[in-house]
């Protein structure tokens, strides 16, 4: 499958997951539009990376949490020509029950999780000629069609954006297809260890190995666009059980 010459940008593309993806991207033929809100070293040496597969990488810098940055984004992004492609990585993710989740950690979750990628889709959408076509690409979680306890704010947003990307598929159609990802045990959390009996409750028994993330989104940025509103589990199985 190939994504040549085609403008991809993805949210929290500097570190871990996203930046894997925006490394298939590259290897696909795809320029990337790498967004990042600190890790500046990592979105340069991101984009020296990209240059040497032949491709071309942008950066952009916000702070997803404030809404008059996000607005900003997509018309940044689209300086470098129409982007073809919008995946919603960027996510916040604190362990959090409901006896200790503050109204400022509720709305924190809910901006960053859900309300800028509806933001960056609404401004992605209208961006794109009447006559083109586009892929929107919705990062999720296992949990977000089984919420539990755990992981409160976190949880409720991605199943709000679980929502939102079968809503935005019947909107959005039929230039855009919009579709997601909801991943399982990929990495260990950034800070601290993962339990010791993560993988119990894995069928597959064991961890996602990044590059089957990238090729999930690949298989989703130029795959059939008849495919739309869809949440594909790489999970190992995990929401099964």
């Amino acid at each position: 499958m190939s994504l040549e010459a085609k403008l991809v940008l993805i949210t929290g593309a500097a570190r871990r997951v996203g930046r894997e993806l925006a490394l298939a991207v590259a290897r696909a033929g795809g320029d990337v539009v790498i967004h990042y809100r600190q890790s500046q070293d990592e979105a340069q040496s991101l984009s020296d990376e990209i240059q040497t597969l032949g491709r071309k990488a942008y950066l952009v810098q916000a702070d997803l949490s404030d809404p008059v940055q996000v607005r900003t984004i997509i018309p940044t992004a689209s300086e470098h020509g129409s982007l073809f492609g919008l995946v919603n990585n960027a996510a916040i993710f604190k362990p959090l029950s409901w006896r200790n989740t503050g109204l400022e950690d509720w709305n924190h979750h809910l901006m960053v999780n859900l309300t800028t990628p509806f933001l960056l889709s609404q401004a992605f959408a209208r961006q794109l000629p009447s006559d083109a076509t586009g892929r929107i690409v919705n990062l999720l979680d296992w949990r977000a069609l089984r919420p539990g306890a755990d992981h409160l704010p976190y949880t409720i947003s991605k199943s709000a954006l679980a929502a939102l990307t079968r809503s935005l598929a019947t909107a959005l159609a039929p230039n855009i297809s919009v579709n997601g990802l909801a991943l399982g045990a990929v990495l260990p959390p950034s800070e601290g260890e993962a339990p010791a009996n993560l993988l119990k409750n894995v069928p597959a028994g064991r961890w996602a190995e990044l590059s089957e993330v990238g090729r999930a989104l690949i298989f989703l940025l130029d795959g059939p666009a008849y495919i739309t509103g869809e949440i594909i589990h790489i999970d190992g199985g995990r929401h099964l059980v």
